[in-house]
């Protein structure tokens, strides 16, 4: 089985898995669990967030997942607990396709990486989920 088939299957696991337990089994796409993966990563869970702060949370996620290949860096946080993440390496995508391959895959090294990481409020943490639809 290739490696794009392999990882599609993956995916879709985890986007079964994740929709069930953050949309009452609505398919989420690719943005929606990028929102979750900032959302857990600021740490604020209990909370209404602006237009800006969702678009700000995405961005969290997306250089949290790139950060794994060394393409963003964290900085640090803001006074507010924001993360702020800088580029070290260019973008190694050029098209629509590619980012979203690259950003699944490391969505996918992610929820591999952090093993038990719980979202407040659920008995199972976000990543397990990806963790259990990966087979780790």
């Amino acid at each position: 089985m290739s490696r794009d088939i392999q990882l599609k299957e993956r995916w879709e696991k985890v986007v079964e898995i994740l929709s069930n337990q953050f949309a009452e089994g609505e398919p989420l796409d690719l943005d929606a669990i990028i929102y979750l993966i900032g959302v857990q990563e600021l740490g604020k869970f209990k909370r209404v967030f602006a237009k800006d702060e969702k678009v700000n949370l995405m961005h969290i996620a997306i250089c949290k997942v790139l950060s794994f290949s060394g393409i963003y860096e964290l900085e640090g946080t803001d006074q507010d607990g924001w993360p702020h993440w800088k580029l070290v390496q260019p973008l190694p995508f050029v098209n629509v396709v590619e980012q979203e391959k690259l950003l699944k895959e490391f969505a996918k090294a992610r929820g591999e990486r952090d093993g038990e990481v719980k979202i407040k409020g659920q008995r199972e943490g976000l990543f397990s989920k990806f963790r259990d639809a990966f087979g780790r």
